[in-house]
């Protein structure tokens, strides 16, 4: 099965529709205010609205407040929620959306027992950060501590950038890799050169041509 690809911390329309081109699969929008790809719920709303169909759109949280989940639901039409801090499972579920959960890999003792916690995430992201602290390190992990026969898809981040992606997908069995700061000019700046590499690299491994 071809690899899928998500573009996270999109911060404008022009970037959006530069992923959109570049036939990548999904968007993430990042709803962080910590993080220097954070938007605003209108920046994202008129991001949403520009996209063609079929684009799927993810809206990154940290540990936020259940209301200002809610707040940017009300708003903004988000395909797929991404909890990527210490939230609960009770928590993750509580939107009646589908979501998936970041794993931090750096330090974690037992894959297994965290990630069975959340039995109903539609997927799990491996990232390159501690347990959960802040992603978006740009850091990379072992490849070979990803669960090749885990029973939910895993998608793949964490120091990913077109030098390194090929060799992440062919070691991996990951469903999809998810990529911010390895694709761009400068943070929340996204590069159409550096996307288009990535692309081209995901496309001649998945013979794509």
């Amino acid at each position: 099965m071809a690899v899928k690809v998500k573009i996270c911390g999109i911060t404008s329309v022009n970037d959006a529709l530069a992923v959109s081109d570049s036939g990548a699969d999904a968007i993430g929008l990042v709803f962080y205010p910590k993080s220097s790809r954070y938007l605003s719920i209108q920046q994202a709303a008129e991001i949403c609205a520009a996209l063609p169909p079929f684009m799927t759109v993810v809206g990154l949280f940290l540990d936020a407040s259940q209301s200002a989940v809610n707040s940017v639901l009300e708003q903004v039409p988000l395909d797929l929620l991404q909890f990527h801090g210490s939230e609960s499972p009770q928590y993750c579920a509580s939107f009646s959306r589908p979501y998936m959960k970041a794993v931090g890999m750096i330090g974690l003792d037992n894959f297994t027992a965290y990630a069975d916690q959340y039995s109903d995430a539609k997927a799990l992201l491996v990232d390159g950060h501690a347990p959960g602290a802040a992603g978006g390190t740009g850091n990379t992990f072992d490849w070979n501590d990803i669960p090749t026969n885990y029973s939910k898809p895993m998608i793949l981040a964490g120091g990913l950038n077109p030098d390194n992606i090929a060799a992440a997908i062919k070691s991996t069995s990951v469903y999809a890799v998810d990529l911010s700061s390895g694709v761009e000019s400068a943070p929340g700046i996204k590069s159409k050169q550096k996307i288009t590499a990535l692309m081209q690299q995901v496309n001649e491994v998945n013979g794509v041509e």
